[in-house]
């Protein structure tokens, strides 16, 4: 683990953290970007895109690894299909906590895109606005038969060995993901009941060829929250908008953000 960064022990759990500052800081108070990564992610799996959107924004940014992933610590006790809920509803409010961010805007990409969302849908205090990249509302069939590929690919050992170098837990780390997504009658979140809660500016980002869905999840996104949402859905794009398209992707982020971002 690099030595930079820190380990947050929240009691049950302890969680890997990058803390990013602005190449440039003008004095003025902003907003803090706290980076939700993919199902299979970590911090180094940003690449830097975080640090690039934070000199663009002149924010300073949070990166972390999620319960599971990375080298934080394993779940305490399985969470099930309901992982993504729980990290929104009792492990992210208790990281803000500990780390004293009482102001941000979550970008989340894959399920962490999924988890921003089921967090604004209680219009927490330090909540100002959210950018999704890739962002599952519903469960598409696209998004089965790539996970059943992916499991595939990791039984063979292939994709087992690719991800081991990034997790402590590789098996846990994939089977928290994989094993969930394709169990009967999974959601990744109670669209209807939740979405109707968020009332934040919502920026919601998918590439055209996205492995795991469709532009139905935009129109979702955007159909269902109470507040402003724009959505952009990015050509020759997959699955991964900041690493496949990052300069189109980061300009879209920095303009929506800006504006957001100064305090007072």
């Amino acid at each position: 683990m690099p030595s930079a960064d820190e380990l947050i022990n929240l009691g049950d759990r302890r969680l890997r953290v990058r803390r990013l500052t602005p190449a440039h800081d003008d004095g003025l108070d902003r907003t803090v970007l706290v980076f939700l990564h993919e199902g299979l992610g970590c911090i180094e799996m940003w690449r830097d895109f975080p640090q690039k959107l934070c000199d663009a924004t002149r924010c300073s940014g949070i990166v972390y690894d999620r319960t599971g992933y990375g080298r934080s610590s394993p779940w305490p006790s399985d969470p099930g299909a309901r992982y993504m809920e729980i990290e929104a509803d009792l492990v992210l409010p208790r990281l803000l906590a500990a780390l004293g961010i009482e102001d941000c805007v979550l970008v989340g990409h894959s399920d962490g895109g999924t988890i921003a969302l089921n967090y604004a849908a209680a219009d927490p205090e330090p909540l100002r606005a959210v950018v999704t990249l890739a962002a599952h509302a519903i469960n598409e069939p696209v998004c089965v038969a790539a996970i059943q590929a992916a499991r595939a690919a990791f039984a063979s050992g292939d994709l087992r060995q690719r991800l081991a170098k990034y997790h402590d837990d590789v098996d846990g780390a994939f089977h928290l993901w994989a094993d969930a997504w394709v169990a009967p009658g999974f959601e990744p979140m109670d669209a209807n009941g939740r979405l109707p809660g968020v009332t934040v500016p919502v920026q919601a980002i998918q590439g055209e060829d996205d492995e795991y869905g469709t532009e139905l999840q935009l129109g979702i996104i955007a159909g269902k929250v109470d507040g402003y949402c724009e959505t952009r859905l990015v050509p020759d794009c997959g699955h991964s908008p900041h690493l496949q398209q990052p300069a189109q992707v980061l300009a879209e982020i920095t303009r929506f953000v800006s504006p957001l971002a100064l305090l007072g």
